[in-house]
């Protein structure tokens, strides 16, 4: 269950979700790109969650942030396995340069709270994201990978953010 393609954090999803829409516009994302996505959601996830494994006053928030550091991480390894094996460079683009800007201004909201409230931001964001990342990677990303390994990698995922969703979902449904 640790292979996660998340694609951003739940405080960057209006962004994304923007860059996501352009990029139907402008013609369909190449694997270097849809590689770079995957690495740079990732990788926002990571830092999210090592802020929460921090900040998280509730037990079961501070295990879910463990979950998806391990799970991240483990799906940045495949990723960067993968890419190299296929000899793809990812590429920066539109969406990935957008999750970077909204996962840094996201952190920063998420750094000014605390306690319950943060407990609270950190699960609502994780299931907001999980919902749309779903939608995002079931109509724009596995459509457009070209190469039959890397979508693969990203079907194969699909199970693990559901188990994300779900996960989050119990947990808030805890937090009063």
């Amino acid at each position: 269950m640790k292979k996660s393609v998340i694609l951003a954090m739940a405080l960057m999803l209006p962004a994304f979700i923007v860059s996501a829409q352009a990029a139907d516009t402008q013609g369909a994302l190449t694997d270097a790109e849809i590689a770079h996505i995957v690495v740079t959601a990732n990788t926002a996830d990571i830092e999210n969650g090592n802020l929460a494994k921090k900040k998280a006053s509730n037990e079961d928030v501070h295990g879910y942030a463990h979950r998806m550091i391990a799970d991240h991480t483990d799906s940045n390894q495949q990723a960067t396995e993968l890419a190299k094996k296929l000899n793809v460079t990812p590429k920066d683009n539109a969406i990935s340069q957008s999750l970077k800007d909204d996962a840094k201004a996201g952190l920063e909201k998420l750094k000014g709270l605390s306690g319950k409230e943060f407990d609270k931001a950190y699960i609502d964001g994780e299931i907001a994201l999980h919902k749309k990342v779903i939608e995002v990677a079931d109509s724009k990303l596995v459509p457009n990978v070209k190469n039959e390994e890397l979508k693969a990698l990203l079907v194969k995922t699909r199970p693990t953010l559901v188990s994300h969703l779900e996960h989050a979902e119990k947990i808030k449904a805890t937090l009063k």
